[in-house]
């Protein structure tokens, strides 16, 4: 047992089960529960305590309604859902930090998940933070002002929660072996997209370095459009849409009137574009917290201090469809009536026929969908903050199981395991397709090398986007793939068109 302390109190750590030379230190509390007077406010510090706080454990997570393989579920109750967890090399020189901020549609997930285990990558000479944050209505519903002379609910509450833990990082993480002046905000999915959102907003200046996006999504929304999502959630709960009525309906009852409007959206085939991916929260940007999307804001040189390592996977959208998670599309009416509701051209798809000779309906839609969201989301990313003047780094996860059209595709999330080295981990099985072969363990020995170095240095293994030999970094098993021509998927969207059309 090693003890550490922080700000607010002494805490304890035990060797990583995989590692004696990496201490693991789980739930440490980074702000104050953000319920009873502090429910739908900015995030308040955390409480100090006497004596040593043993962390054994990871703390609870945020209100959800999922249950994921081999991770804890949330329990109605469980209020200090605030934590960060710390994997910390033994060792006296200050070491860079990775803080990890999951995915999950900005509904469910945790810092508790077995894909985010830190231990291989701290292995790498990295101090590995994870955390967890607000979720759902409860971190990105947008709450009316109280009457009177109450304090205004800030939008994005989930974001200022982290950004509270990357201030706690600054404050404590010295005493872990963590340098303050190289620490890396990582993220995956709409973890990605909260880490791109933190890289724009003026309250994360300074708190971190370097940032790594692997599928960054494109889901922000407007006040407008949050607003409508509180109307919709607030008669679903049975309370006005009011912060009193809000503030009435429990965290439970939050999470149950969430799933049933999304619900709504997915049987819907009439609902537009909710109804292919009925995720209702997203950051919301035009706000004073957020004034502009993570896209325009790297297009504006925002974030161009800032080193970017960006990855998306070749196949995204599978991993949605193999859930159930998404809608279906299977015949050219379907298919006509997806692309009328995103106002997707004719050409479009054409040039995805083309890039898929021979390929059915279903992968047209979700090759189309997997890049309008992620891919070239991601790729649009990366080129706006090297045309501002950024470094950035882009790379793709192309790595199938089985071969071509195989049980397993480079999908979504599929690149995270690797990226930990946690593929041996037998609840992420089903995201790589079984057990690793050697091959496996070569590519994720790969990047998880390529991870620890960009934290170190800023410099992953290969050339940045727009410098002489600058390309595209190809993940996968095989080395003779990175000769291959991955990008060619961009060359329907080159006209310019937007990805969300409204």
């Amino acid at each position: 047992m090693r003890v550490f302390a922080t700000r607010t109190g002494v805490v304890s750590g035990r060797p990583a089960a995989r590692d004696p030379d990496v201490v693991v230190v789980r739930g440490i509390p980074y702000a104050a529960p953000p319920f009873g007077a502090n429910r739908f406010m900015a995030p308040r510090p955390p409480t100090p305590w006497d004596g040593v706080r043993d962390c054994a454990a990871f703390g609870p997570v945020a209100p959800q309604s999922a249950q994921l393989p081999g991770a804890p579920v949330w329990s109605p109750g469980d209020e200090d859902v605030l934590s960060l967890n710390i994997w910390s090399p033994v060792g006296d020189d200050p070491l860079p930090v990775l803080v990890w901020i999951h995915g999950g549609a900005y509904v469910f997930g945790s810092s508790a998940q077995p894909d985010f285990d830190g231990t291989v990558l701290a292995g790498h000479g990295v101090v590995v933070v994870t955390l967890n944050y607000r979720l759902g209505f409860e971190g990105f519903g947008r709450v009316p002002p109280p009457t009177g002379d109450g304090e205004p609910c800030p939008d994005n509450r989930g974001l200022l929660d982290q950004i509270a833990a990357l201030r706690w990082v600054r404050d404590n993480i010295a005493a872990f072996g963590g340098d303050t002046e190289r620490v890396t905000v990582a993220g995956q999915s709409s973890g990605a997209t909260s880490a791109a959102c933190l890289a724009a907003m003026d309250e994360a200046r300074g708190l971190f370095h370097r940032v790594i996006l692997h599928s960054a999504v494109n889901a922000c929304a407007t006040p407008g459009s949050a607003a409508l999502t509180t109307a919709e959630v607030a008669a679903a709960a049975g309370v006005p849409a009011t912060y009193d009525g809000l503030l009435s309906a429990s965290p439970q009852a939050l999470v149950d009137a969430s799933d049933r409007v999304a619900d709504g959206y997915r049987r819907d085939s009439g609902s537009g574009q909710r109804h292919y991916d009925p995720a209702i929260y997203g950051p919301v940007a035009g706000v004073p917290s957020l004034p502009l999307d993570p896209l325009t804001a790297c297009a504006e040189g925002g974030a161009r201090g800032l080193g970017l390592m960006v990855c998306h996977t070749s196949e995204e959208y599978w991993l949605l469809d193999a859930v159930g998670s998404c809608a279906r599309v299977d015949d050219e009416e379907q298919l006509a009536v997806f692309a009328a509701d995103f106002r997707l051209p004719d050409t479009l798809l054409d040039g995805y026929r083309a890039l898929r000779p021979g390929a059915p309906v279903r992968d047209i839609y979700l090759a189309v969908c997997g890049d309008m969201l992620f891919g070239e989301y991601s790729s649009r990313l990366a080129d706006a903050h090297a045309e501002a003047g950024g470094r950035v780094h882009l790379s793709r996860f192309v790595r199938r199981c089985g071969g071509l059209g195989e049980r397993v595709r480079a999908w979504h999330c599929a690149d995270i395991p690797f990226a930990f080295g946690n593929v041996e981990d037998e609840y992420l099985h089903f995201l790589i397709g079984g057990p690793p072969g050697p091959a496996d363990r070569r590519l994720a020995a790969r990047m998880t090398r390529a991870w620890a170095a960009f934290a170190a240095t800023g410099d992953p293994g290969w050339a940045p986007v727009g410098t002489s030999g600058g390309r595209t970094h190809v993940w996968d098993t095989t080395p003779e793939s990175s000769g291959r021509t991955w990008d060619a998927f961009r060359a329907p969207w080159r006209a310019g068109l937007p990805l969300l059309a409204p």
